[in-house]
């Protein structure tokens, strides 16, 4: 009898044994699986200045969509559909000017640049002097692009316009990325930067009901394909010619 009643004690030490080790394993792997979640997740947020920048990238495409339609303004070969430029141009209000210009840079960036001084914040009164004037663009090109077809009196006016705002976009974003975006991040500790991203999603969100540099993309992407050149191929240099 005492001998059956080692073999059941002994039975229960193993037992307890197995399943203290089987916990501890599964606690291991558990702690390991976050421990890989948190590391992905860490590699999948975008900081405050990368979110920045590729919503420049967004503005870029649409300046693309403006400076392949000037060429074509006028020319009976390929006449230019107003819808294109009306849905860049609303693209470019939505995305750009009433979000990314007035609730990102001009009510973060710019007013945080102006305490510390430096290089940078000599830059931002004509960046919303520039600002300024690109809505007065976008306005008019809402405007003129209303009908199915362009008004033979608006088109040179019009390529005039979309040449001014492209050029001066142009060097306007090119200064944001590395002059101001960057000057902007060293203000900031990495704490207070991961906070701007997370406040920035928050008015993301907000703004678009959603991820609006996902809609964004969507958009532009799809006004490139009515246009014809969403191939990136579309953009690759000719071959040099013979020396």
């Amino acid at each position: 009898m005492e001998s059956g009643r080692r073999q059941v004690l002994k039975g229960i030490t193993i037992y307890g044994a197995g399943f203290l080790l089987s916990g501890f394993v599964t606690g291991e792997e558990a702690a390991g699986k976050e421990e890989k979640k948190d590391k992905e997740k860490e590699e999948q947020e975008v900081t405050a200045t990368e979110d920045l920048m590729r919503e420049h990238g967004v503005l870029r495409r649409a300046l693309l969509v403006y400076s392949e339609t000037i060429p074509a303004l006028g020319t009976k070969a390929s006449p230019v559909v107003p819808e294109m430029l009306q849905r860049t141009a609303r693209l470019f209000r939505a995305f750009g000017e009433d979000y990314h210009e007035k609730k990102l840079e001009e009510a973060y960036i710019f007013p945080a640049l102006k305490k510390t001084g430096g290089p940078a914040s000599g830059l931002t009164d004509i960046l919303i002097e520039q600002h300024r004037r690109g809505r007065e663009i976008t306005d008019y090109i809402l405007a003129v692009t209303q009908s199915e077809k362009l008004e033979t009196k608006t088109i040179a006016p019009l390529k005039k316009v979309l040449e001014s705002f492209v050029l001066m976009y142009r060097n306007h974003a090119a200064r944001e990325d590395t002059v101001v975006f960057p000057a902007w991040k060293k203000t900031l500790g990495p704490r207070e930067l991961d906070e701007m991203g997370d406040k920035f999603e928050e008015i993301e969100h907000q703004q678009f009901g959603g991820d609006g540099f996902d809609k964004a993309v969507r958009e532009i992407s799809s006004i490139e394909r009515v246009l014809g050149f969403s191939d990136l191929a579309h953009f690759t240099a000719p071959p040099l010619p013979r020396r």
